[in-house]
């Protein structure tokens, strides 16, 4: 899957061992903010039904992949579209002047191949799960080889060694049996939502995951929209802003949201850097029930302990803690043990 800052790659087991113990039977999972997919991938391989959503398109892609296709289904046809996919002619185009030339996020002879797989997607007017996956296939192969620390906010003075490896599709990893995808704002979806357990990961501070993976967006949508500034971030970052990146938003977006949910449990992942304390938590999710309480001590993202750099290189700020703490909030039906999660 794709390098995300958001990611829960580390904290899974955590994670998945809270919801496991808040439904040690199984159930209906609602993922409100689902981002790379994975918590909903690795809740799909547990035998939990997955409802996965976020509001952006690179995002629903993913879900849609990793949660909503049936392996059972597509396996053979996904096998045949990214064998046609890996024949195609390299041919530069919009992506590789906007993020090849114009900023260096890859490789030129990437961005052609990218461009050209991109152009040959759109042209076979695949069923949405079929192109999913073919888009998602594209997406980590793009992401093996780009020039970033991460984010696609800047990106190296010199190539990465991995931006000068070819592009190589991959069959992402699909499994048996269906799951839904949907792409939608999650307060405005949440009064729809019926589930068992509802896990929310939201944005916690002003870093949009809009900004940080433009790219994405863009590869995904295909809309090639005029950009700015020396990241070339698409020009609707400008307006297309959520609640929860707000420090005045993000409280009410969030309580809003935990009001309207129809699920016995819940599970919410945030972060000590984050606009909303332990205590600000606690207290909005009290109104559910009683909260338990995970702290999971973790190093900082590697952007973070590289330190600031400007668009040049050079660094030009210090770098601050290299460690912060992780907050899993649950709230149960029943009193659970949290040992295992911890």
């Amino acid at each position: 899957m794709i390098k995300y800052i958001g990611s829960k790659r580390a904290l899974l087991g955590h994670v998945t061992a809270a919801i496991a113990a808040a439904m040690p039977d199984g159930g209906t999972v609602c993922d409100l903010f689902s981002g790379t997919a994975r918590v909903g991938h690795a809740l799909k391989k547990g035998g939990y039904r997955v409802w996965s959503n976020d509001h952006n398109a690179y995002a629903h892609a993913l879900a849609t992949c990793y949660v909503q296709a049936d392996r059972n289904r597509w396996l053979e046809k996904a096998g045949g579209v990214l064998a046609e996919l890996r024949t195609v002619r390299p041919e530069a185009g919009w992506f590789t002047r906007a993020y090849c030339e114009d900023a260096r996020f890859f490789h030129p002879d990437n961005g052609a191949r990218i461009d050209a797989v991109r152009e040959r997607i759109a042209a076979m007017a695949l069923e949405p799960e079929l192109e999913a996956i073919a888009l998602v296939s594209l997406m980590e192969a793009a992401d093996r080889v780009d020039s970033t620390a991460g984010l696609q906010m800047a990106y190296m003075k010199r190539w990465a060694p991995r931006a000068l490896k070819p592009l190589e599709l991959r069959l992402p990893e699909l499994l048996p049996g269906e799951g839904r995808a949907t792409r939608a704002d999650a307060v405005e979806i949440a009064p729809e939502i019926e589930a068992d357990l509802v896990y929310l990961d939201p944005p916690y501070n002003q870093h949009s995951y809009l900004g940080n993976y433009h790219c994405w967006e863009s590869l995904v949508l295909w809309d090639k929209p005029e950009t700015y500034g020396v990241a070339n971030k698409r020009i609707d970052v400008r307006t297309r802003k959520s609640a929860f990146n707000s420090r005045p938003g993000i409280g009410p977006a969030l309580e809003a949201t935990i009001a309207a949910l129809k699920a016995p449990n819940l599970v919410v992942s945030f972060n000590d850097e984050g606009y909303l304390s332990r205590e600000e938590l606690v207290r909005m999710l009290s109104a559910r029930g009683q909260v338990q309480v995970i702290e999971i001590a973790r190093p900082r993202y590697v952007g973070a302990r590289i330190g600031i750099h400007n668009p040049r290189g050079e660094k030009v700020g210090a770098v601050g803690r290299l460690r912060n703490v992780e907050y899993l909030f649950v709230v149960a039906e029943r009193r659970v043990s949290l040992a295992d999660a911890a």
